[in-house]
């Protein structure tokens, strides 16, 4: 056997050449260029003493992390860059083969849309059909263009497609009562389980690895960036198509609703997730420079929250009937999704951070922001015991009540590996872990909600 293959440097080598060679923002000549200042960071440091696989990894620290060399070549190969920003004929043919796959698999999306039209039923007068099926006449062309990416197994794709065969069973089979809660409930925790089901496709059916769960992380919320600037820009191409249609006497409402919302939709989730793959080594990410934003006003928010709460001292229950102010149906939803932002930022400040640099203000600020959900979870929960307490159990409350003890588990231990982190008693990866390993409770609590919670409810 050839020496070189047998070389456990070798093989590394060879598995950071193929990572880097995923990255969009440098070329295959580049690659080699990299590589060849690798070797010889290797060499060097060989001579001074230290063993090749040492070597190896000390050169690979002093050469940065793969994002920052792709700024890096970013900014020296800048007329490419721009080329690159842009669809153009000169494209390389693997990227332009990614492309055309994104093309087809987002029109076909946007023809799924319009398949039930076949049958009679129509985007903006078809009850709860799309309600209940837009999801899943979508999401399954996203997760076929990251199964075709990373090539993924026979196993992979069963389970993918077998996911989606079940709960287009469960939200078209169950006879749920009309408007009722359970399907409500069903619908947007079927959306919540499909999506971590995309995530197994994105990660290639190693969804296992911690690695893989935090870089889907951190693809949702580019993905979730560029979904909106796309949805802002269709809002205005909306806009301009009714104005345009009156001008001349033509009511062009009805194309709108059929057809231009409904197939643009479609082909927008589609594309949005090929220009997160396409652009993250090229352009800065979008979502953890959000986050250095909105994190220091949302703990300003909590905080105040509490503060007034206190002073006005009618959080839990002002009137001794076992239902607070603050146990308001409408003001504990408003106050759940508070918490599911604070973990999304919380998320993406870990994705984003350099696990190698030091604790500094932006950590302390975090964990202030933590306590302070928390603090507010527990409230909710309060509340929450308070209500089923004064009005029996219903499909809704355990399901917010369910949501609210899994952020209360995940928020305290976060909140413990951070203390030990800003005091330097637990490495960054530990905080980082904590977070990926959790992925799959948010998944089986769906699962449950949607599938469990209407018949013990009797579908209502």
């Amino acid at each position: 056997m050839d020496a070189a293959r047998t070389d456990p440097v070798e093989e590394q080598i060879a598995l950071w050449r193929a990572y880097v060679s995923r990255r969009e923002a440098i070329a295959h000549a580049d690659v080699h260029e990299l590589e060849g200042h690798l070797r010889d960071r290797i060499d060097q440091l060989t001579a001074s003493g230290l063993a090749r696989d040492e070597a190896f990894l000390v050169a690979i620290k002093r050469m940065g992390s793969l994002d920052e060399l792709s700024r890096e070549f970013a900014r020296e190969h800048s007329e490419r860059l721009w080329k690159q920003l842009v669809v153009d004929a000169g494209a390389a043919p693997a990227r332009s083969h990614r492309l055309t796959v994104a093309v087809v698999l987002a029109g076909l999306a946007a023809l799924a849309v319009k398949v039930p039209a076949l049958f009679g039923i129509g985007f903006a007068s078809s009850g709860d059909f799309y309600g209940r099926n837009l999801v899943l006449l979508v999401l399954p062309f996203l997760a076929a263009l990251f199964l075709v990416r990373r090539r993924a197994g026979a196993g992979t794709i069963a389970a993918v497609a077998a996911s989606f065969v079940v709960a287009a069973l469960v939200v078209n089979g169950y006879p749920f009562a009309p408007e009722g809660a359970t399907l409500l409930l069903t619908v947007v925790h079927v959306a919540v389980a499909l999506w971590l089901v995309v995530g197994v496709a994105y990660a290639g059916g190693d969804w296992r690895s911690g690695r893989a769960r935090m870089d889907f992380i951190r693809f949702t919320g580019e993905w979730v960036v560029y979904l909106a600037l796309i949805a802002l820009g269709g809002a205005v191409l909306v806009a301009l198509t009714m104005a345009v249609f009156a001008a001349v006497g033509v009511d062009a409402g009805g194309f709108v609703q059929e057809w231009l919302v409904p197939c643009g939709l479609a082909g927008a989730v589609v594309v949005s997730g090929w220009l997160v793959e396409a652009k993250q080594s090229v352009i800065e990410n979008i979502a953890p420079v959000l986050t250095k934003v909105f994190t220091p006003l949302f703990t300003a928010l909590l905080v105040a929250f509490i503060v007034v709460g206190l002073l006005q001292g009618d959080l839990i229950d002002p009137d001794g009937g076992g239902v607070s102010v603050f146990g308001q149906r409408d003001l504990l939803i408003v106050f759940d999704l508070v918490l599911i932002v604070v973990l999304g930022l919380l998320l993406y400040s870990l994705s984003a951070r350099d696990p190698l640099a030091p604790a500094g203000w932006f950590e302390r600020l975090q964990l202030v922001l933590v306590v302070a959900a928390l603090v507010v979870d527990l409230i909710v929960l309060v509340a929450m015991v308070g209500r089923i307490g004064s009005f029996g159990a219903s499909p809704n409350k355990l399901a917010s009540l369910g949501l609210n003890l899994i952020l209360l588990v995940n928020l305290a231990g976060a909140a413990w590996l951070q203390v030990g982190f800003l005091r330097r008693r637990i490495p960054f990866a530990r905080l980082e872990a904590w977070q990926t390993s959790y992925v799959p409770v948010y998944l089986g609590w769906a699962v449950v909600v949607a599938a469990v919670l209407p018949p013990t409810f009797g579908f209502v």
